[in-house]
């Protein structure tokens, strides 16, 4: 048995495998996780995993453990195996969909990664950190604005209302704006989800591919799957658990 931990900015995840299968996945809000289940021992980070009861005794005492994410950096857990982030996203891609040539678009709580993948390598990859406006806690800013729900958001697509604001802030100014004007929700939904993609569009043409990979909880959004299709015109597959996916990736390279 192999566990894999991703320490995301939002949410902790967390995926268990025997050999490729994925037999568990679990999401914990990572702040709230840490309050409840966390402690630091000098440098290290100690988890009580049993008191969360995601495992059991037995898959605990004989699992490998690997962690990426968010805190990796600064947090050393203890017992736990560190990896790349980019890298563990990478290996989960590729045991969730089989494949070795492709390009990844993960889109994360607070950033967003494009890794071009070759004969089932990373070959390159770029990455958004520095601004929150192409990652979940846009969409999740924007309809709270729009008092929707983001499974009510991910479900328009069709006439989106132009948004043009590059900066998530002046991006929650514009909405506004738009809503005085009257624009009917389920337009400025998809002016939203319009948006993102045009956001992330510039860093996938850098590496072009036959199949784009979509992972990363952003994955779940519908609409953004098929305003990347209109614009992309090329295949897209998004996991079985896009969301778990650094942690599976994690569990694999372990």
């Amino acid at each position: 048995m192999r566990i894999g931990i991703d320490l995301g900015s939002r949410m902790a995840k967390f995926a268990l495998l025997d050999g490729e299968t994925v037999v568990r996945t679990a999401a914990h809000d990572t702040i709230g996780f840490y309050k409840r289940y966390g402690r630091l021992e000098g440098d290290e980070l100690v988890l009580d995993l049993a008191a969360t009861g995601i495992f059991t005794p037995t898959e605990l005492s004989g699992a490998v453990l690997t962690v990426t994410g968010y805190g990796r950096n600064t947090l050393n857990l203890r017992g736990a195996k560190v990896v790349s982030e980019i890298r563990a996203h990478v290996a989960g891609a590729r045991l969730q969909t089989g494949l070795k040539d492709f390009t990844m678009l993960d889109m994360g709580g607070q950033d967003t990664k494009v890794a071009q993948v070759r004969d089932g390598r990373l070959a390159d990859f770029v990455m958004n950190d520095k601004c929150a406006a192409s990652s979940g806690r846009y969409l999740e800013n924007m309809a709270a604005i729009l008092e929707v729900d983001l499974d009510e958001l991910s479900s328009h697509s069709d006439d989106p209302v132009p948004l043009d604001a590059t900066c998530g802030i002046f991006g929650e100014s514009e909405l506004i704006g738009q809503i005085l004007r009257g624009f009917p929700t389920a337009r400025l939904c998809a002016g939203v989800n319009q948006t993102l993609v045009r956001r992330v569009l510039p860093m996938l043409r850098r590496f072009p591919s036959e199949t784009l990979v979509l992972t990363g909880g952003v994955a779940r959004n519908r609409a953004l799957v098929r305003l990347l299709q209109a614009e992309l015109g090329q295949e897209i597959v998004v996991p079985e658990h896009p969301q778990h996916n650094g942690a599976i990736g994690c569990a694999a390279m372990g």
